[in-house]
């Protein structure tokens, strides 16, 4: 029946399905065209007519409770976009992430983005720590969901990506090995960097140091970084990056107030886009 409404309104291009509740929602677009606004539902199924795909569009894989974007990358979902994974800590609601499967072989859990400035990110402990944003948007996931996804050994080692665009269109990335935030103030740690990056190492400084923001200062400075860089970050005393800093829409921040990442570019530039994602490297 939801088939037979779909393909009897001219508007139609997919369609949803609640086995559930057997609700049907007919949708004017596909998630080809907009694959950052699609959304896995457990218990929910999807279907298009698009030639470059099967019918049914939505592999199993997607409605079972994996625990992390690259055991569902691994189970054969590969299209990026929000999904609900289930690791430990969690409890049966699992958490809603945004699963990038297509950089660097993909299976990456999108923890930052940083686009056009529609977000502002100069925000206290408490909006770090649960999160704020939109995932098909600008966004923060949030401390606690870094710290619970990364604490614990026994999960798993993850694995730290920086992607970096400047106002030229350029583009250079970062990468670490064994990322975790602790429990806590949220201290940033990680193994090594991998030389083959091409954005240098700006996150060197901060290696070790606390979180801090506008009201929360455990930064190494007499004053508090957070609050004179209107950010929050793994401070030292200060930064040699500062991926949530001011968004500026050129590259000519107000001295280094912006979103910087030295190695690359020299303070005041201000860097166009930025991102920071996680991938398991380790399935226990």
């Amino acid at each position: 029946m939801c088939g037979r409404e779909c393909s009897m309104d001219m508007h139609c291009m997919s369609f949803n399905f609640d086995e559930g509740t057997n609700l049907c929602e007919i949708n004017q677009a596909t998630r080809n065209e907009h694959p950052g606004n699609f959304s896995a539902t457990l218990g929910s199924l999807y279907y298009d007519g698009d030639e470059e795909t099967p019918l049914y569009s939505l592999s199993d894989c997607c409605l079972n409770r994996y625990r992390s974007c690259k055991m569902l990358l691994d189970a054969g979902c590969r299209s990026s976009g929000v999904y609900t994974i289930n690791p430990e800590g969690f409890g049966n609601g699992g958490l809603r992430v945004y699963c990038d499967m297509e950089t660097d072989g993909g299976g990456w859990i999108v923890f930052q983005r940083r686009q056009d400035g529609s977000l502002d990110f100069w925000r206290n402990w408490a909006a770090y720590q649960s999160g704020f944003g939109n995932l098909s948007g600008e966004f923060w996931l949030g401390n606690d969901n870094l710290a619970t996804l990364t604490a614990d050994d026994s999960q798993g080692t993850w694995e730290l990506r920086v992607d970096l665009e400047d106002w030229d269109n350029k583009t250079a990335w970062a990468r670490y090995t064994d990322f975790k935030l602790s429990l806590g103030k949220y201290n940033l740690s990680y193994d090594k960097y991998d030389s083959k990056s091409t954005a240098g190492d700006s996150l060197e400084y901060s290696k070790g140091f606390p979180f801090s923001a506008l009201d929360a200062d455990n930064d190494n400075w007499p004053y508090n970084c957070a609050r004179y860089h209107r950010g929050a970050w793994w401070f030292n005393s200060c930064f040699m990056s500062h991926l949530n800093g001011q968004y500026y829409p050129s590259q000519h921040a107000n001295d280094d107030m912006g979103i910087s990442w030295y190695t690359w570019h020299l303070f005041p530039y201000s860097l166009k886009t930025c991102g920071m994602k996680i991938r398991e490297t380790g399935l226990n």
